[in-house]
């Protein structure tokens, strides 16, 4: 798949638990896994604004184009 998720990446430089992540974005410990396993096959725009919200952060630093 060429999006390439980088939420681990993110999460470790804000030194943040995926359960604690999970908690603060309001979505289950499961879906984040999910999402940071870069295995998710769509997020909804208010996730991702929330993701945002909490990492404080872009959506470019998250998500990543590449071509194959």
């Amino acid at each position: 798949m060429p999006i390439i998720v980088n939420l681990d990446v993110v999460l470790a430089q804000r030194k943040m638990s995926l359960s604690e992540f999970a908690d603060k974005v309001g979505i289950t410990l499961a879906n984040a896994s999910i999402l940071k396993t870069g295995k998710a096959k769509a997020v909804r725009f208010s996730t991702l604004e929330k993701i945002c919200e909490t990492l404080d952060c872009q959506p470019g630093d998250i998500l990543v184009f590449e071509k194959q």
